[in-house]
């Protein structure tokens, strides 16, 4: 199973600040605030200052990091202002070659925090110290690793997903009879079945557009199979660019996946034919499950399809085909790609 790191505290070079930031008169400006501000308070009176966040994470996802900010703000008096964007991976470098960094970056790989070291060294700060004194007491040390560039660590960690996930709904499979698949050649069986049982809809539906981001979805699949096929030895030497992209053990993972994503018996329901898969935005791709005309989707815990609530629970669904669920390997309700071979 394959994941993503959210590293956050990535502190750049545009700072914003102001003189009431750490100020002494801590006790006099939060005097009149309820006890809960208390854990702020070494942060001192902050009002009129301003701190930018930017990261890739949007609506609807971005929700409860914007309200996570506010009792910060409540009890300082700054203002955060939080920007997401598809575009992040290829904006944050041009913002920092032209001087307009934000103030703090959720990064989402490792590998990113490192070329951004690397390329704007003057521009990245490391993680202040009382921050790296928590990430050592509460967190395993892999994580600091994960945010670590020649000896300095640089990005605290804000969570991870899962990336494996298969997303169905649990009432079409009871409809139909169909079981949870525990190994792949059973979840190709099941896509077989299912193509012959629903001549009119497809097993499974897939979209990557995702800005200039597009793409990312189909080296999640890659990355899965992988894992899969030339296991995590391989994997490993292919991330550290010990063994080429076009290795033997890749080029029989990418056929792996190619016997969903490049079959047209297979793909891409209720949303066109393989050539579709380019340009369906991914926060879309797996709403034709809900009306039956695809059955699987593969995609991250992370996943809410734009525009739309989806029901993660049969108590709440207003039908049988209205609920998507997705789960850990644990729970026999659903299943993650990789999680057998």
């Amino acid at each position: 199973m394959t994941a993503t790191l959210g590293l956050a505290g990535v502190t750049l070079a545009a700072c914003g600040g102001g003189e009431g930031a750490g100020s002494d008169n801590v006790d006099e400006a939060l005097s009149s605030v309820d006890v809960a501000c208390e854990p702020y308070q070494e942060y001192g009176d902050l009002e009129g200052t301003s701190v930018s966040v930017y990261t890739s994470i949007v609506s609807p996802e971005d929700q409860s990091h914007i309200d996570a900010f506010i009792p910060f703000e409540d009890c300082t008096g700054v203002t955060v202002e939080y920007e997401g964007s598809r575009q992040f991976e290829t904006q944050l470098p041009v913002r920092l070659e032209s001087g307009n960094a934000p103030d703090m970056a959720y990064i989402p790989q490792p590998g990113l925090v490192q070329r951004l070291v690397t390329d704007f060294p003057d521009s990245v700060f490391p993680v202040g110290e009382q921050a790296e004194a928590n990430v050592d007491e509460y967190y395993n040390e892999s994580w600091k690793g994960y945010g670590t560039v020649d000896g300095t660590y640089y990005a605290a960690p804000l969570g991870a997903n899962a990336k494996s996930f298969v997303w169905y709904s649990p009432g079409a499979f009871e409809e139909n009879g169909y079981q949870i698949p525990e190994t792949w050649d059973d979840l190709m069986a099941l896509s077989e079945q299912i193509a012959s049982d629903h001549p009119d809809a497809k097993p499974w539906c897939a979209g990557i557009e995702s800005g200039n981001a597009t793409g990312w979805p189909a080296t999640d699949w890659l990355e899965d199979m992988m894992l899969r096929t030339a296991g995590p030895e391989a994997y490993d030497q292919w991330v550290e660019h010990e063994i080429p992209f076009n290795d033997d053990q890749v080029v029989e993972a990418l056929d792996q996946a190619g016997q969903v994503l490049k079959d047209e018996q297979m793909v891409n329901g209720g949303l066109g034919g393989v050539e579709s898969i380019a340009t369906v935005p991914f926060g879309e791709a797996g709403l034709p499950i809900l009306d039956g005309s695809c059955f699987l989707h593969r995609q991250a815990s992370f996943y809410q399809p734009t525009g739309r609530r989806v029901p993660t629970s049969p108590k709440t669904a207003t039908s049988s085909r209205s609920t998507c669920r997705a789960t850990t390997p644990t729970s026999s309700r659903c299943w993650v790609v990789a999680s057998s071979r």
